[in-house]
């Protein structure tokens, strides 16, 4: 259902635009108290105001760039609506005023193929300069038109209260239009986003909301029954919670994070999955004395690292204007740190998996690398084989998910075994 476009609608954005523009919290965050504070936005206004906002996150600098100059919020919105939404003139009539309708075709006229490559790719000039260095001047903007479009949204069945084929049919019978994930054999892919927090098959634990491309590092850590598993930066637990259906409920698997917060929103998502092998643990550092007590003892070992995010900016535009060369800098100090201290959990033979939500080699290879190169104990195992024998193709000795490629969000993973 699409929302009725009204001056009151259009305000509603224009104040979200305000917040998220002084970059003070997470946009997600931002927009979720707003409508926490405006309940009386329904489902179809929501949507509106949300896509909108993010696409002047996702396409502010090229924006700019067409309308030559600095633009109040009011123009930022009617130039995303009508240059990256399509909308036409007779569509803005309820708020554009005359004054304004010659400013927008003149912007509209601007070829953005005149841009310099930074800006037509929308983006900071550090940012595009590694990502061209990295792939090349043709795929970073591939990559970045993919990244400047919306997330399409994606569901992780839990195997332990259905299967894809029966979650299908039964978002079927409910007029939600779905199809199996191209890479996950557990992924579902919604056509639109309906709101799903009510509905059966979620309050029942049948499925989780999950990117594709996450699913798939829990099937590259390839945990067994019985085993004793280690989700060291365990957030709010979604990959925790799919390690815990591939082990079919038995052996331990501890869920360790810094973050009270994170754990507390993993106590309700853990009670409708049905698991009880997980214990979660709050840790103050990656040397806690928690992890210190399981040295040498777990069988695998996953290290979703925290780092800059910027393979997930079609849900979290935001990032690539609030991250910056330093920030990026000082995150691969921790995740060298997170690694060495995850490694020394691994038993002889065991497996280590280390992967990140980013594009940059600085926050993925490089710090494998390294990794490798100062503890000859572990090798790095083709993931492409890993994979394999659980039905996924892929490629490479390293996971390496891009949008443009793989329709998911940006991922690195490399699968690191010790030597018996």
């Amino acid at each position: 259902m699409k929302a009725r476009f009204t001056p009151a609608l259009f305000a509603h954005a224009e104040a979200v635009l305000g917040q998220l523009l002084r970059f003070d919290h997470p946009a997600d965050a931002v927009v979720s108290r707003y409508f926490r504070e405006h309940r009386q936005l329904g489902h179809a206004d929501r949507a509106f105001v949300a896509e909108t906002v993010f696409a002047v996150l996702r396409r502010g600098r090229s924006i700019e760039a067409r309308c030559a100059g600095q633009l109040s919020d009011r123009r930022r919105l009617l130039a995303t609506l009508a240059l990256v939404r399509g909308w036409s003139q007779r569509e803005l009539a309820p708020v554009l005023k005359a004054s304004e309708e010659e400013w927008l075709a003149a912007a509209k006229a601007m070829p953005e193929a005149e841009l310099p490559p930074a800006v037509r790719c929308d983006l900071p000039e550090w940012l595009y300069a590694r990502l061209e260095q990295q792939f090349g001047a043709d795929e970073t903007l591939a990559l970045a038109r993919a990244m400047n479009q919306s997330a399409p949204l994606d569901l992780r069945v839990n195997t332990l209260k259905a299967d894809r084929e029966t979650v299908l049919a039964k978002l079927a019978a409910d007029d939600i239009t779905a199809a199996p994930g191209a890479l996950s054999p557990l992924a579902v892919r919604l056509r639109d986003k309906p709101a799903l927090a009510k509905h059966p098959l979620f309050l029942d634990g049948a499925f989780e909301v999950q990117d594709e491309g996450s699913q798939l590092l829990g099937f590259l850590l390839e945990p067994k029954r019985g085993e004793m598993v280690v989700d060291f930066c365990a957030g709010a637990g979604g990959k925790t919670l799919l390690l815990g259906a591939l082990m079919r409920n038995t052996g331990r698997l501890y869920a360790f994070d810094v973050s009270d917060k994170r754990l507390v929103n993993l106590k309700p998502r853990l009670a409708r999955s049905g698991l009880s092998n997980v214990h979660p643990g709050r840790i103050e550092h990656e040397r806690d004395q928690k992890i210190k007590r399981l040295a040498g003892k777990a069988d695998r070992v996953l290290v979703d690292a925290p780092c800059s995010g910027l393979g997930t900016l079609r849900r979290n535009p935001d990032l690539k204007w609030r991250q910056n060369e330093t920030s990026v800098t000082e995150l691969t100090v921790k995740q060298a740190s997170i690694l060495e201290a995850a490694a020394t959990l691994v038993r002889p033979g065991g497996r280590l998996v280390y992967a990140t939500c980013s594009l940059l080699s600085a926050e993925n290879d490089a710090i494998v690398g390294a990794f490798l190169d100062k503890h000859p104990e572990f090798t790095l195992l083709p993931a492409s084989a890993v994979l394999a024998r659980q039905g996924i193709a892929c490629d490479g000795d390293v996971l390496r998910l891009l949008p443009h490629k793989h329709n998911t969000d940006g991922f690195f993973a490399a699968a690191l075994e010790r030597k018996a």
